[in-house]
């Protein structure tokens, strides 16, 4: 006898032809259907943290619905065991649906209900209804609002810290390596003041570490759960303690990490993205900071005889496919272009976010993709930009030295002792002559050559305060 390859199941609008072996049903099969468009689903490549989430959320919910008495006890513990295998990534393959779907989610929560279902009808052999049981006292309109913020808080805590927190210490580090290695500054790509190479590093720490300070600021707020607003925001269809019930299910199965509370307003909530864009906001910063250290590698690399030559990159890829011997700085490079990235998903999630009209948000699935992904990408850029550049880069002291001894910006120092014009004229004089500024002092002023020495000692400079 033949393998059957499809079953019929009906819905509100008739029949549907499923695959025999899909554990979805009519509504997804009619999203397959309905949205051939990228390929990209909501499983993503680069994480699964939102399928996860969404398992999470049926599973709370059918405890919350049993804890209330709204749910049988042996439909919720099949719901919720059905809803464990899908956060613990066992089904994905049965997630299917295009990013560029129906823009509350619907697809995607019907998606999870139907599997969920499926399973629990299976496992409990009971009659577990997709809307009625595993959908109990939910929308996929706060559904999948609230799933975004799950996944996001998921994934910068477990993902994007750990890799900013590796950062900063290499860069740390690093700095500690190079305390009193003075260089020249530049401003406007022009020389300028001497600075400490650890100095420079401090800067790019700074950034950083203020950066993962907003992050958490904005922690609380992914932690506001949409839950129990249900289709607009008023509640209906669902108990008066509901939302209080499963942030404190969802708390509980996340084992304390995410601390859950009812959100202040669902209106708020339902209608809005405005978490989701501050989150992107600070990963743009994020990304910007990242494309500013890069840059700055790169330039400091670049030579090895015709640039800067500061630094040296360690080489682990050959630079060029016709010029032998070149070696490029992939790794700074890489980065540039995840910032980039990061930079355009922030655009998009802008855009999205405005579509809140009245109390609902129309482009939900694609905030969740764009934030999703800039978090996974800057989580893997600073991975490879600490254990790859950051970590093995050294110092061409030799190179370093030599720039900063023929500085004519030196004789800024002498500022307070001979005047802006007259220190002007000694730095003119020595950079059209090639001559060092301490010689040309010497020949230009009344200063003695110990105190010029002192005055113009680079290390010096590099600690502030005024000359005598």
């Amino acid at each position: 006898m033949p393998k059957k390859r499809y079953r019929i199941e009906k819905d509100t609008l008739g029949e549907v032809k499923i695959p025999f072996n899909a554990l979805w049903g009519p509504q997804t099969q009619r999203a397959i259907d309905n949205f051939p468009i990228s390929g990209i689903t909501m499983d993503f490549p680069f994480t699964n943290s939102f399928i996860d989430t969404l398992g999470i959320i049926k599973d709370a919910t059918a405890k919350a619905n049993k804890s209330l008495g709204l749910l049988s006890t042996k439909k919720a513990n099949a719901i919720s065991k059905a809803a464990k295998e899908v956060w613990q990534n066992k089904h994905n393959e049965q997630f299917p649906l295009d990013v560029f779907q129906t823009g509350s989610g619907t697809s995607s929560n019907m998606n999870a209900n139907e599997v969920i279902a499926k399973l629990a009808s299976k496992s409990s052999g009971l009659d577990i209804d997709p809307n009625d049981d595993v959908n109990m006292s939910q929308s996929s309109n706060d559904v999948i609002p609230t799933a975004i913020k799950v996944s996001a808080h998921m994934d910068l805590t477990k993902k994007l810290y750990p890799a900013l927190d590796k950062l900063i210490i290499n860069i740390d580090k690093k700095a500690q390596s190079v305390e009193d290695l003075v260089k020249t500054g530049r401003t406007h790509l022009m020389d300028a003041m001497p600075i400490d190479l650890s100095q420079e590093l401090s800067g790019w720490s700074s950034q950083l570490k203020n950066s993962k300070e907003t992050f958490i600021f904005l922690e609380k707020r992914l932690l506001e759960m949409p839950m129990g607003g249900t289709a607009i925001g008023t509640g209906v269809n669902a108990h008066p303690r509901f939302a209080k019930e499963f942030a404190k299910q969802l708390s509980k199965l996340s084992g304390g990490s995410c601390k859950t509370v009812p959100s202040k307003n669902f209106f708020h909530e339902l209608s809005s993205q405005d978490t989701a864009v501050q989150v992107s906001g600070e990963l743009k910063n994020l990304a910007i900071i990242l494309m500013k250290i890069s840059n700055d590698l790169r330039w400091m690399n670049s030579g090895p005889l015709s640039g800067l030559s500061e630094i040296e990159l360690k080489a682990i890829q050959p630079g060029s496919s016709i010029m032998p011997g070149k070696v490029n700085p992939v790794i700074p490079e890489a980065v540039t272009m995840v910032a980039a990235d990061v930079i355009g998903n922030d655009t998009t999630i802008s855009v999205a976010a405005q579509s809140g009209n009245f109390q609902l948000n129309v482009m939900l699935p694609v905030i969740a993709y764009n934030l999703l992904k800039s978090i996974a990408i800057l989580t893997g850029g600073m991975n490879v930009l600490a254990d790859k550049a950051i970590k093995t880069f050294k110092v061409n002291e030799k190179s370093i030295q030599a720039s900063l001894n023929k500085n004519p910006i030196l004789v800024t120092s002498l500022n307070p002792i001979i005047g802006y014009a007259k220190a002007a004229e000694i730095a003119k004089k020595a950079y059209k002559e090639d001559r060092s500024i301490l010689e040309v002092a010497l020949e230009e002023t009344n200063i003695s050559a110990t105190r010029l020495k002192k005055i113009l000692d680079p290390t010096k400079l590099t600690k502030g305060g005024i000359s005598k």
